[in-house]
């Protein structure tokens, strides 16, 4: 396994595997205090026994000497510490009432006499004094035990001291704590090796079905989980894989549904709009039926704009809608279109205002009815949410070997938590407009096709703008 990658990873898995090595080390540290500790002490305890041992024995053995005279004493103190055989590991030293050293194992020059405490301790107390800590004299780690030597009436006349470096000792104790580290390191490795494959075969099937998931909720329905695992994470992917095919129906009975529905409305509608045109051609009929005429005939045509809608919308969900491409001067059809929907918003008291230009925009491989169906609806959008402003400003340009179509209007704009939104099919928002709400998507769907982009956004100042984006070469 890479280390590496393994530090790199985020989400669940990092959070288990750092959760994880924190308690591991945490539990890991406390182990290697103690097992250092208790070998520390075991190491100490042992040191300070066997020279408590070896002062009390020496002392006893000393103890035929006392009734000497002070010289004939110390001579024989020189004497011991002389032939001490063990001078190579500890060294022992004679010290008088005074504190002055009389005799070591060292030799005659030994070096300063001891200053540490247990010395006048052993003295007060009568008693073998132990100590460890640094030398006063020269700063290393030493353990020493004092014991007193007392004279045939009573008096102490000075102190035995073994005393030993602990270097070597400390230098044991930091071995064990290094090899405690490396046995920690090592059960951390192996555990977050054990860790990561664990979380593999957990994640990766999760990561599948989050994929697909996610694909269900883009519009794929009917898509479905392969796991060839029995427990939750199989009992998990089921339960998507049937909400999944129940989705795929549901949608596929919608779209039937609303597919039969509209071509059914169809033949009504058309004989609707027909008769409503022949019978405003009367010139005999009065202003109050006429008026009724023209609102029957344009509440007909904005139903059948709405069933044309459904019908690509179906053609969209099921993947019927095509496109009839040829080479077409784009900026010739768009003036047409500007041309007629402006005369239509002047009746509503909308100015539709057309920035001109003289810039040369290449013919472009595309479908001219479907693109003039995206005009006009966005054109019809904006008429519908911005007509408050009572203008409509639109344009095309040539920008980077694409046409650009923006279209503006005035009006309250739309709100920020929301154009996200707006080209989801059946999305509304807070719109009191009547509509379907999925005029935007056939749209955006069409503009696709045709391998460009379709854009909303608030404009500077108030308003909408839409911007179309297609390649001149597709």
């Amino acid at each position: 396994m890479d280390i590496k990658k393994l530090f790199q990873i985020g989400g669940l898995r990092k959070r288990w595997l750092l959760n994880t090595a924190s308690v591991v080390i945490a539990l890991g540290l406390v182990c290697v205090m103690a097992v250092t500790a208790s070998f520390a002490a075991y190491y100490y305890s042992t040191m300070e026994s066997d020279m408590k041992y070896r002062a009390r024995t020496t002392t006893e053995f000393f103890a035929d000497y006392i009734d000497q005279t002070y010289n004939e004493y110390y001579q024989s103190c020189i004497t011991y510490a002389q032939t001490f055989e063990d001078k190579d590991t500890i060294e022992l030293q004679f010290i008088n009432k005074q504190g002055d050293l009389v005799a070591s194992s060292y030799g005659q020059w030994a070096g300063k006499a001891p200053s540490t405490p247990e010395i006048q301790k052993a003295v007060e107390t009568r008693y073998p004094e132990p100590y460890m800590g640094k030398d006063l004299n020269t700063g290393e780690r030493i353990m020493a035990v004092s014991s007193p030597m007392i004279f045939s009436n009573g008096e102490v006349i000075g102190v035995l001291r073994y005393v030993t470096s602990v270097q070597k000792v400390d230098k044991q104790i930091l071995l064990v704590g290094a090899i405690s580290m490396l046995a920690l390191l090592g059960v951390l490795i192996v555990v977050m090796c054990s860790s990561y494959y664990y979380l593999r075969s957990i994640m990766n099937p999760v990561a599948e079905i989050t994929e697909k998931a996610q694909r269900i909720a883009s519009g794929s329905y009917g898509v479905q989980i392969k796991t060839p695992y029995k427990d939750e994470i199989g009992e998990l992917a089921e339960t998507i894989n049937e909400m999944s095919s129940k989705i795929a129906q549901n949608e596929k009975m919608q779209a039937e549904f609303i597919s039969q529905l509209s071509h059914e409305l169809r033949t009504p509608l058309t004989v609707i709009n027909g008769w409503s045109e022949t019978l405003l051609a009367d010139e005999n009929m009065d202003a109050d039926t006429r008026q009724g005429m023209k609102i029957i005939s344009s509440e007909a045509k904005r139903l059948t704009e709405m069933v044309m809608d459904l019908l690509d919308f179906t053609r969209m969900q099921d993947g019927r809608m095509t496109l009839a491409v040829e080479m077409t001067d784009l900026r010739s059809e768009y003036e047409d279109t500007v041309f007629m929907y402006g005369s239509r918003l002047s009746q509503d008291g909308i100015q539709l205002h057309y920035i001109d230009n003289d810039e040369d925009i290449p013919e472009i491989p595309c479908d001219p009815q479907r693109l003039r169906q995206v005009f006009l609806n966005i054109l019809d959008n904006a008429a519908k949410h911005g007509g408050a402003g009572k203008r409509i400003e639109t344009e095309m340009r040539f920008e980077d070997n694409e046409v650009v179509v923006r279209i503006r209007d005035f009006g309250p704009g739309i709100p920020e938590d929301e154009i996200p939104l707006v080209k989801k099919k059946f999305y509304k928002g807070s719109s009191s407009v009547r509509g379907t709400g999925i005029g935007l998507a056939v749209c955006d769907e069409i503009v696709e096709m045709h391998g460009g982009i379709l854009t909303l956004e608030n404009a500077e100042g108030g308003g909408t703008l839409v911007t179309v984006r297609l390649p001149a070469a597709h």
